[in-house]
């Protein structure tokens, strides 16, 4: 083409170099998803340390009853939900499809499945909270119903959203690792 500091190509600007510098679609599309999924596993970390907290209050005896109620049976399980978080991080180095398969299979095990119960162990208390404006659990003046099923919802979609990414990002990398063998 031109060196440093002497003429160029006949017929070109230098600039025609530039369609090969372009990152192939997939490679992107990796980067974004894992930047994405990382988010959403900060976000499942900063529920679980809450949930953590409240489990750890509520049995230690840190604070009354009546501010901090003790745990629902659904948040026992719950605690296992940091597992497939660690597994999909540890997928993102080496692109490793084993890792975030796991993770897909283990977040649906550990982390949908106990907020699934926990919508149904917690319905009859949100019932008669709802029907008789009773509610028997606290959590620093709130309804400990109303506040774990916030947490229910949030939780649900990190995790519902951590999935579709996660799955996208399968997508991704087995496109690239069939390029591979095409070549």
């Amino acid at each position: 083409m031109a060196s440093r500091g002497g003429p160029r190509a006949a017929g070109t600007d230098g600039s025609d170099f530039q369609h090969r510098e372009r990152v192939a679609s997939h490679y992107q599309m990796s980067v974004a998803l894992k930047s994405e999924i990382k988010k959403l596993i900060y976000a499942h970390v900063g529920i679980w340390l809450l949930l953590l907290a409240q489990m750890c209050v509520g049995h230690l005896k840190l604070l009354p009853h009546d501010q901090v109620a003790m745990p629902y049976q659904w948040e026992y399980p719950y605690l296992l939900s940091i597992l497939p978080s660690l597994l999909g991080l540890l997928s993102f180095p080496r692109n490793n499809i084993s890792y975030l398969v796991l993770s897909m299979i283990s977040t649906g095990l550990f982390s949908v499945a106990p907020l699934i119960y926990g919508a149904m162990e917690m319905f009859p208390m949100a019932q008669q909270l709802y029907r008789h404006g009773k509610a028997y659990r606290f959590i620093f003046g709130f309804s400990a119903v109303s506040v774990m099923y916030l947490v229910v919802v949030v939780a649900a979609q990190v995790h519902g959203w951590q999935l579709y990414y996660s799955k996208k990002l399968l997508d991704s990398w087995f496109t690239s690792t069939q390029e591979k063998k095409k070549k």
